[in-house]
């Protein structure tokens, strides 16, 4: 086999990033090499740096620096109230919202027989030494609306309320400042089914 050249090996690399295709990560090489040759040394240090030293928290199973990430050594948060996730993004983005204090567990996927994902895979031995802590008293399912992540908070959810848990998956519905000729049905259908009761009305 013919040994690819640097140009062509970086080419090649920029191509596991998600949604970077051939053409794109071409374009990509050649900005760098052109335009931003500093940039591109600072992006190989930092991404050295970062498969060095970044590791999985011994807790959640996020990303953190050290054994015990920041928000499971927060006395701040309510360790009675346990959310699990499927990714370290999806963390972020909960935590943006401002409206959740408890902590985590991440999944760092979701149940998907098809691709060899099992339970295993993804850790459950683990969440349910965590949720079986004596602090938990309710768990949040909080992964995606996918089938593979409806599947998974089915299982999580079988496997928690069997062992007297109260476990609450996170709802569904029309989103905030959305307009219900532009909702698609199944989302409006679900929130429908969702519905609750108005302040002050029996």
């Amino acid at each position: 086999m013919e040994r690819l050249g640097s140009l062509e090996e970086l080419t090649q690399a920029l191509r596991c990033l998600p949604g970077v295709g051939p053409k794109a990560a071409q374009r990509m090489a050649l900005h760098l090499l052109q335009h931003n040759r500093e940039g591109a040394l600072r992006l190989a240090r930092a991404l050295e740096a970062a498969t060095r030293i970044v590791r999985q928290c011994q807790r959640c199973n996020t990303f953190t620096e050290d054994e015990i990430c920041a928000l499971c050594s927060s006395s701040k948060r309510d360790p009675s109230l346990l959310c699990v996730i499927e990714t370290p993004a999806d963390l972020l983005m909960l935590e943006h919202t401002q409206a959740y204090s408890g902590l985590y567990f991440v999944l760092m996927g979701r149940l998907s027989p098809l691709d060899g994902v099992g339970p295993k895979e993804i850790g459950l031995e683990r969440l349910l030494k965590r949720a079986l802590d004596g602090q938990v008293r309710e768990v949040v399912l909080a992964t995606n609306f996918t089938n593979e992540g409806e599947a998974t908070a089915h299982y999580i959810g079988e496997m928690l309320g069997a062992r007297g848990l109260k476990v609450t998956r996170l709802a569904r519905g029309v989103p905030v400042g959305g307009e219900l000729e532009y909702v698609d049905s199944g989302t409006l259908a679900q929130a429908l089914r969702e519905r609750r009761a108005v302040a002050g009305t029996a």
